[in-house]
């Protein structure tokens, strides 16, 4: 039987994240993408010439602060112990495949509930085989799965995201001209930075996860992180509700390939799993010195380049055959590492 207690930390936490990620869309963010892990660090590469598509080329602003904010509270709340693990490489390819699960559905775990919160029945199919990535990651884990444990390290090694950050962060207003910013559908800097490092700071403070809130029910019968889950879909469907941007049906940057949906996020769940948490709980570990969710987020990098210059990600049109072939592969991929990973 799941324990139930209230948990109105990570409740508020969420509730900010869902009513953030509509007010985003409302002051100029992409439609029904307020913040998108995957998508915006896909934004990123494009901006630093890791792919080629101008039109998905920006310097996000909520990525930086997330990571920011995360950091902050950490240091304040004397949480900022740099930690490695083992097996980095592996870390490395899983984000990777991660990533390109969430280009081929159009959307990491976050997007995948703002949507469902904005009125798009198609992010049901996405939220299926997220349950069957998480279930197939759980039995991993009680089969004796890991990575092994982390021990800390030297300091130096726990700032070197949030220093990339804030080199982001310079380049972006700066704007030289070897950076691509011409992504259409921005909120402004001061908003998008502001609305990410809150989101960091609750995020890191309450844990907030959008995979271990499954993985937790289904693992120790704990329902702690998916309040956080419930407190975002609630007040974003209400905030939706309330300027008019709930839709029932078809929506912007969506598709209807049903297969390709389902495939893509059991690779995001499985791989959320193995990595310990979802692509919003890596930028978080990123932002508190954790240099295994900091490989996790480079492969993500990588990933979403990937997806755009081998022609895998999806689109308004539909998934491109490459995109299927990717994402099953990635499910044999990740399966053969969580099985080779296990510890009797």
């Amino acid at each position: 039987m799941v324990r139930f207690k209230v948990a109105w930390v990570v409740i508020f936490a969420g509730g900010v994240f869902g009513l953030l990620f509509a007010l985003l869309v409302k002051y100029g963010n992409p439609a029904n993408m307020g913040v998108c892990a995957i998508c915006f660090t896909r934004d990123i590469a494009g901006s630093l010439g890791l792919h080629r598509m101008e039109k998905l080329s920006y310097i996000r602003p909520e990525i930086i602060g997330l990571i920011l904010g995360a950091c902050i509270a950490a240091v304040i709340g004397r949480e900022f112990k740099p930690q490695s693990g083992a097996s980095p490489i592996l870390r490395f390819f899983i984000g990777l495949f991660v990533a390109i699960g969430a280009l081929v559905f159009l959307g990491c775990p976050i997007r995948m509930i703002g949507r469902l919160a904005g009125g798009d029945p198609t992010a049901l199919i996405g939220l299926l085989g997220f349950i069957v990535g998480i279930v197939g990651g759980t039995w991993l884990l009680r089969t004796g799965f890991t990575f092994g444990r982390s021990q800390e390290v030297n300091k130096t090694n726990g700032w070197v995201m949030p220093s990339l950050a804030i080199v982001l962060l310079l380049l972006l207003l700066v704007s030289p001209t070897f950076i691509t910013l011409s992504a259409t559908g921005h909120a402004s800097i001061l908003l998008s930075l502001s609305a990410g490092l809150i989101i960091g700071v609750l995020g890191q403070r309450s844990r907030l996860c959008f995979a271990g809130g499954l993985r937790d029910m289904i693992l120790i019968k704990d329902s702690y992180l998916f309040q956080g889950i419930a407190g975002f879909f609630v007040l974003c469907l209400g905030v939706n509700l309330l300027l008019g941007q709930f839709k029932m049906g078809a929506h912007p940057i969506a598709h209807t390939d049903h297969l390709a949906s389902f495939l893509g996020m059991i690779v995001v769940g499985l791989g959320s799993v193995m990595l310990g948490g979802c692509p919003f709980r890596q930028l978080i570990l990123t932002g508190q010195g954790n240099t295994d969710s900091g490989m996790s987020i480079l492969g993500m990098l990588v990933g979403t380049a990937v997806a755009h210059n081998f022609v895998l990600a999806g689109s308004p049109a539909g998934v491109p055959a490459n995109g299927i072939i990717a994402v099953s592969i990635g499910i044999v991929v990740l399966v053969i590492i969580g099985l080779a990973n296990r510890v009797r």
